[in-house]
């Protein structure tokens, strides 16, 4: 029986290709794991939330897992499977109905009984009749809750959540605590998923010196101090035509829909090697989608020369990721621990500057209070402006009604810009200024 206080937590586990993700994207209702043909296609365990007949619960989608197999990323998926079984409260063994049992179904099967947990057989692609037959012979593993599913044409789904849920409390009404979404961006091999372990104080995506290793995006829910947020360690996105792999290129896709998502992206770069051109790249698609951005120097332990290469990194930032001024820097190590706190911090103070909503009183008085002939701007492209208002937040967006609707010239937008900055913060954030003809 699970606790009434708890969100009772089901994991999906398998050997590759059996299609787990797919059965998770079809209970969660989210595209969030990657599926294709490749085998070992999930790496990490990725979390969903799911709802079924009022009773909410927490899905995992596991790596596939092939017991005993010693090279290094199978063995640390299995690692991860393991944590993600030790708070199971329903365990799903997915098998795949179109082929024979094999051994890493029944060793994996063995595995499963041990941990005296809940246990559910969701005999997979069992779209047929004679397949839904066939599915019967998979009892030999011993598991008597079966269920036959197709979970890419829904079929089975309906049984195997009334099945898993039959126990689990009634979700409680409850007002939901505003979160912050964060996505962890940047190329491969720069500690996103190092960072990601070190906010959330457990290894949830696996860390290997191998650049790559994390192809699906990882939420992570974490609370620091009151706040809460919702940490996602997206794949390392690589530049165009250095991504072979269909799975890759899915990554990537997802990397920047996750972006889009956000309220504010970490942009992660290694500190001791510096700012690359992939790295402005990055910074170019967090900033075209409006997102707050924190440019996080990673790797500051290996770095010697601390003041001068702090130095160096700004003047660099300045140079190659000029459109990124508002964007704070700070210079950490995910591994040793050095400039996490300040990190929440930071977050939390850009997360709300992104937020921050200004009365238009409030606004033309500013207006009237700053002097616009200071603006190095064409007389001729200086609009005469007769009040301003926020019309959004999260990026704050402003309407200037002026004597004609016009594109802003460059210098006056960063004049304007620069003012509100000026007076009220806007830290980590892009601001949006529009004009409209005032009637």
């Amino acid at each position: 029986m699970v606790p009434m206080n708890k969100i009772p937590s089901v994991v999906i586990v398998g050997r590759p290709n059996v299609g787990k993700s797919t059965l998770f994207n079809k209970m969660t209702g989210l595209r969030r794991s990657i599926v294709t043909d490749e085998p070992g296609i999930t790496r990490d365990r990725i979390y969903g939330e799911a709802e079924w007949r009022g009773k909410r619960f927490e899905v995992v989608d596991t790596g596939g897992m092939v017991v005993g197999e010693s090279a290094e990323i199978p063995a640390r998926i299995v690692e991860q499977a393991e944590v993600a079984l030790r708070d199971a409260d329903q365990i799903i063994l997915v098998v795949d109905g179109r082929s024979e049992l094999t051994a890493s179904d029944r060793e994996l099967a063995q595995l499963l009984w041990r941990k005296g947990k809940p246990l559910v057989l969701a005999v997979n692609k069992t779209d047929k009749h004679t397949l839904i037959d066939k599915a019967q012979s998979f009892y030999e593993l011993g598991i008597s809750r079966l269920i036959p599913v197709s979970a890419e044409h829904a079929l089975g789904i309906d049984e195997l959540l009334e099945e898993i849920t039959k126990d689990f409390p009634e979700a409680e009404e409850q007002t939901k605590q505003k979160e912050i979404n964060v996505a962890i961006i940047g190329r491969p091999n720069v500690g996103k998923s190092t960072l990601l372990n070190r906010l959330a104080q457990a290894e949830r995506s696996i860390v290997s010196e191998i650049a790559g290793t994390t192809r699906d995006a990882v939420d992570t829910l974490v609370e620091h101090e009151g706040t809460r947020y919702r940490l996602v360690d997206t794949a390392g996105i690589r530049r165009k035509g250095k991504t072979e792999l269909v799975a890759e290129k899915l990554s990537v896709v997802m990397a920047r829909r996750h972006i889009r998502l956000c309220d504010v992206a970490l942009l992660i770069v290694d500190g001791a090697q510096g700012i690359t051109a992939a790295d402005a790249t990055i910074a170019g698609y967090a900033h075209e989608a409006g997102k707050s951005v924190i440019i996080v120097f990673n790797k500051w332990d290996e770095v010697e020369q601390k003041r001068e290469k702090a130095k160096e990194m700004g003047l660099e930032a300045d140079r190659r990721m000029k459109y990124l001024d508002y964007a704070p820097r700070i210079f950490i190590s995910a591994k040793t621990g050095l400039g996490i706190g300040k990190l929440f911090t930071m977050m939390r103070a850009v997360s709300t500057a992104r937020q921050m909503r200004i009365p238009t009183g409030e606004l033309n008085r500013f207006l009237h209070s700053i002097d616009l002939q200071r603006a190095t701007t064409p007389i001729r492209s200086r609009p005469k402006i007769y009040y301003m208002t926020q019309a959004a937040a999260s990026p704050p967006a402003f309407i200037l009604f002026a004597d004609k609707a016009r594109e802003l010239h460059f210098s006056f937008e960063r004049f304007l810009i620069n003012q509100l900055r000026k007076k009220y913060g806007f830290e980590g954030t892009p601001i949006v200024l529009k004009v409209r003809a005032h009637h």
